[in-house]
């Protein structure tokens, strides 16, 4: 595993886990990792990781209509 230092400031008053899960969310939104990899980067299960992705508004579908349509039209 890589890891990654980040100076964060002091006055955004973050924290490490608040960070992991925001960054999980957004590249699991931007298709970078799967469910279970963002899930696991957030140190959460699966269930536990979908339950969060709506607090930073990241919608558990993140697929394009046009790919769920194609899909749908297969059965």
């Amino acid at each position: 595993m890589k890891h990654l230092t980040l100076n964060i400031p002091d006055k955004l008053n973050l924290d490490e886990r608040e960070i992991k899960r925001f960054l999980a969310a957004k590249m699991y939104e931007f298709g970078k990792l799967s469910l279970g990899q963002a899930a696991e980067l957030a140190g959460l299960s699966k269930i536990a990781f979908t339950e969060i992705l709506a607090d930073y508004d990241v919608s558990l579908i993140n697929h394009p209509s046009s790919d769920i349509l194609r899909d749908a039209a297969q059965f």
